[in-house]
């Protein structure tokens, strides 16, 4: 599993291994009953404290993005479609939020940025 964290984001370490383990399942990289590391290889592996992975495991977990068993490991829960097709709306809806607001800040209307939301689909 590769997992690049930032220790100078804004964004807490457990956050990013959210978003990337995430990412990996989303993605079909992870897959279905796949085995994540445990939790004290992975802090081992990328050098931070286990209980920043134990958070990051515990809320893909309460996400229904992986299921624990205790004494055996967490694994990737099973595929939930309508679970991976909102994730990816949400992502898609970020990214259009910040497209957005940056285009309020150069100064476009609402229609200019419509206008050129409906040049991009055409094209």
């Amino acid at each position: 599993m590769k997992i690049i964290l930032n220790n100078s984001s804004m964004t807490p370490i457990y956050e990013q291994l959210v978003d990337q383990i995430k990412a990996m399942i989303v993605g079909d990289q992870l897959k279905e009953d796949d085995i994540l590391p445990s939790v004290r290889t992975l802090s081992k592996d990328l050098k931070i404290s286990a209980l920043t992975v134990k958070k990051a495991y515990d809320t893909l977990e309460a996400e229904g993005f992986t299921v624990t068993v205790h004494g055996k490991g967490t694994y990737v829960a099973g595929n939930n479609k309508e679970l991976m097709i909102e994730e990816r709306r949400k992502e898609v809806e970020a990214d259009l939020e910040m497209a957005i607001q940056k285009g309020r800040r150069s100064g476009m209307s609402d229609q200019e940025i419509l206008q050129l939301i409906d040049l991009i689909m055409e094209g």
